[in-house]
């Protein structure tokens, strides 16, 4: 059985701190019922009324869990679409026909965490705050973070960094090339974050971490250096967008069992150069720390006063702009 994926590791305390008193027990209990296991999605569309999303190459089936939510449906489907139209811009297509989309309410506001599975068809269950209002989900990662992983086929646990490193990576480059969110703002977060993936005392390799930081930020930290060598290799003209997509026109997506040296190989073809494949040769089983330094000031990248500044004469300026440039397709 396949196990979940990509779940996102926020706010899932809220699913314990509901109130059981009255009619708040009764909530709670039905909250609970599809907070169960791996059935869940799936059995919840045999009893739920669902809604079909028509979207690129596929469509959305999405069921709403019962509770209340303050927001009208119509801004939440709202919201689907946005975030499945970012992910179909980065792919080129929506990377699955079919997906099963379960929303659970849960105390709060803001999108509390989401998980992704793939054993019985791809599904996603996103856990939404009954108290959010439209800017909390127009400013929303979870959802397009959820749906990348859709696009990867299902590999070993231990390479779970390469699922979890690609949502981490795409997810804001997406929604940039998609026009809901601006470069300069995904370019400071990357220089803010990255370095909590770099290696630290005792590790020994993305294929062999248990840490956090490596999973997610290590494997995002694999994605950017990809994607930097391919456009070096192909004269910027392709990327890693271009390698992902390249598995998902050979079959790949998440609802596929494929080991990770396939998955690697297969993208490798796409751009016709072996970058992921070596890059996994030395940082797979091994601690690699990058110059990150030198990384962000090749592409010319430099904070300034809490924000980031562009250098548009660093050796990799033109390779950092299409990196998050929209696609003419």
């Amino acid at each position: 059985m396949k196990l979940a994926r990509g779940f996102c590791w926020i706010g899932l305390s809220v699913v314990f701190a509901v109130t059981l008193q009255g009619a708040g027990a009764f909530r709670a209990a039905a909250q609970s019922e599809f907070m169960r296991g791996d059935r869940m999605p799936y059995d919840a569309f045999d009893r739920l009324a669902s809604i079909d999303i028509d979207v690129s190459g596929g469509v959305i089936q999405v069921g709403f869990a019962p509770g209340e939510i303050s927001l009208p449906r119509e801004k939440v489907l709202d919201w689907i679409r946005a975030s499945a139209k970012a992910v179909s811009v980065y792919y080129g297509r929506f990377p699955v026909d079919s997906l099963k989309l379960l929303l659970v309410p849960v105390d709060g506001a803001r999108v509390r965490g989401g998980t992704t599975w793939a054993y019985r068809g791809p599904a996603i269950r996103v856990l939404l705050g009954r108290q959010s209002l439209e800017d909390d989900l127009r400013r929303d990662w979870v959802m397009v973070h959820e749906m990348v992983h859709l696009a990867l086929p299902y590999m070993d646990e231990r390479n779970a960094w390469l699922s979890e490193g690609l949502a981490v990576y795409v997810e804001p480059i997406a929604r940039v090339q998609a026009g809901d969110l601006s470069a300069r703002e995904v370019w400071q977060a990357m220089m803010r974050d990255m370095p909590k993936g770099l290696p630290q005392a005792g590790d020994q390799g993305l294929d062999n971490t248990g840490s956090w930081g490596r999973k997610y930020w290590g494997g995002a930290m694999f994605c950017l250096l990809a994607d930097v060598e391919i456009r070096k290799r192909t004269g910027n003209r392709l990327g890693l967008q271009d390698a992902v997509r390249g598995v998902i026109a050979a079959g790949g997506n998440h609802a596929r069992d494929w080991t990770l040296q396939r998955v690697l190989s297969t993208a490798d073809r796409a751009v016709g150069a072996d970058v992921l494949t070596r890059l996994h040769d030395e940082m797979g089983a091994r601690p690699v720390t990058p110059d990150l330094a030198g990384l962000w000031r090749d592409l010319g990248l430099r904070a300034q006063n809490g924000s980031v500044e562009f250098d548009e004469t660093a050796p990799l300026a033109a390779i950092r702009a299409a990196i998050t440039k929209a696609r003419a397709d």
